[in-house]
This record gives structure tokens, C-alpha cells and sequence, in this order.
């Protein structure tokens, strides 16, 4: 992996690239990940082409969320990267992520598929701004990164447990420093959904079997289907909202035939 460097607007955005040929995938992680914890996906997938993950806003080496901070920014930050790649990419979002690559696709046209892995959008995790704001405030990252995993994500208190014994837990902790910024973002937007049907490339929908049809992933992914009524819908058996971490293997396998499907589509403005 190399590191690769864009300027916005004075805001330094970073990815990480894994070398190939063809047209790039690009992946847009969510809250509570990075470019770091994506390279077991980015290395496990079968396929020829380059592989950009990006490091969002508010992870190092990138720059800050920044003053003003919302979802359009984060669109803004997309075209930027894409329009300085000048190649025809597949665009691969998760969680927030997805719901940013979602957005990004109704004003494009150079895509060659767009894959979203249970995007979400608002109403979204609002319950756990405030306890939050409390424990950065605090600067107690510990019971931060708790308030994501159980208020916001539904996670259990054993779960909790083999978690913090993890060698992840050391990783997610800096990662809950722009999480308010992000949720109230997620929160202040109202998603494109009436011209998602416009979007001109395909469409792929990921879910985790694990969560369909339950709160808080499950039903957020339902939005986006009814949305996008002729979206192909991958389930991933025994998955839930974190296969890039618990079973990046099986995710990269996913992603890999899904770009395969459309690695000759040409989707150009």
C-alpha cells in the first residue's frame, strides 16, 4: 500500500492504494473505520484492478472535519478525489460511507457500479450524540467508543467484553474523535432518495443476514432498497454490519464479484 494525497480547499484528504490495472475501486468507509482497518478487505480481494481506500475527514493523515462540517462535504471531498483520479471507477461505500457513494452517484456518470454495504441515513444514532459529546468532553475514549457500540450499534455487554480484549480496541479509540461531527451530519441530511433512480450505473446492495429486518441496520438498509427498486441485493449469510473486520474474506468475495459483473461497463457523461 501507498499512500496517496488530495487537496481541497486547504484540507489535506488521504487514501491508500493498492497497485493494479484497470479501472480503480474505490472504497468510502464509514464512522469508526479507516484505511488502516479496511486493508484485510483491500488485500483479500481477487482482482486485477487498483484499490483506493480512503481516509475520510477526521482521520489522520487526513485533516479535520473541519468548521461547517456536513454530508455535503463529504460528497465535495468524493468528486474531488474521483475528478482528480480522471478514471472511471467502482464505487464502494459502507455504512455513512454508503450513504456518501450513494449521494456522490446521483451527479455522476463516469461510474462503473456502485456497491453500498448497509448504508444509513437520518434519523440515525441521534440518541447517541449526546452521552457522546459527554464522554469526549471527558476525554474518555473508552466509554465513547462503548456509547457507538452499545446505544448506538445495539452491540451486548459480552460482546462489549471480548471487544475490549480485542487488538482492535487500541485502533477504534482516536476513531470516535469526529463521531459527533459525523452523526450530527448524518442527522442534518436528507438524503437524494427521489433521484436515486437516476443514478446510471448499477447498483449493487449489501446486507448482512444477521440484520434483516432489525433496527438499527436492517431498517435503515430498507430505505435505500425501496429506493432503488432494480438494485441487485447480495445477503451475506451469518454477517452482520461488520464483515470488513469479522470476516473481511468473505466481504472481499462479495465485492470482487460484483465488480467482476461490471469491470467492462462503461457508465461515461
Amino acid at each position: 500500500m501507498r499512500t496517496l494525497t488530495f487537496n481541497r480547499e486547504g484540507t489535506t484528504l488521504t487514501a491508500e492504494l493498492r497497485e493494479g490495472s484497470g479501472p480503480p475501486v474505490v472504497i468510502v468507509p464509514g464512522v469508526m473505520s479507516d484505511a488502516y482497518t479496511w486493508r484485510p478487505v483491500a488485500n483479500a480481494l481477487n482482482l486485477a484492478n487498483p484499490v483506493i481506500v480512503l481516509n475520510r475527514r477526521g482521520r489522520l493523515p487526513s485533516g479535520p472535519t473541519g468548521q461547517g462540517y456536513s454530508v455535503r462535504t463529504e460528497i465535495d471531498d468524493l468528486h474531488h478525489i474521483l475528478n482528480t483520479l480522471e478514471e472511471d471507477v467502482h464505487l464502494f461505500g459502507w455504512s455513512y460511507g454508503g450513504l456518501i457513494a450513494l449521494e456522490t452517484a446521483t451527479e455522476r456518470r463516469n461510474l462503473h457500479s456502485v456497491i453500498a454495504y448497509e448504508p444509513v441515513s437520518s434519523p440515525f444514532g441521534s440518541n447517541a450524540l449526546e452521552p457522546l459529546r459527554l464522554a469526549l468532553g471527558r476525554g474518555d475514549l473508552d466509554s465513547a467508543v462503548e456509547v457507538v457500540k452499545r446505544v448506538m450499534a445495539g452491540y451486548s455487554a459480552e460482546y462489549m467484553a471480548a471487544l475490549r480484549a480485542d487488538p482492535i480496541w487500541p485502533v477504534l479509540r482516536p476513531l470516535v474523535h469526529p463521531l459527533v461531527d459525523e452523526l450530527a451530519a448524518i442527522n442534518d441530511h436528507v438524503a437524494a432518495l427521489s433521484r436515486y433512480r437516476e443514478i446510471t450505473a448499477p447498483i449493487t446492495l449489501m446486507l448482512g443476514e444477521r440484520n434483516e429486518e432489525k433496527p438499527p441496520y436492517g431498517i435503515a438498509f430498507n430505505v435505500f432498497s425501496r429506493a432503488l427498486p432494480d438494485a441487485q441485493i447480495v445477503r451475506m449469510a451469518n454477517q452482520g454490519h461488520l464483515a470488513h473486520s469479522e470476516a473481511p474474506a468473505v466481504l472481499a468475495e462479495h465485492l470482487t464479484q460484483a465488480v467482476l459483473k461490471h469491470n467492462e461497463s462503461q457508465h461515461s457523461s
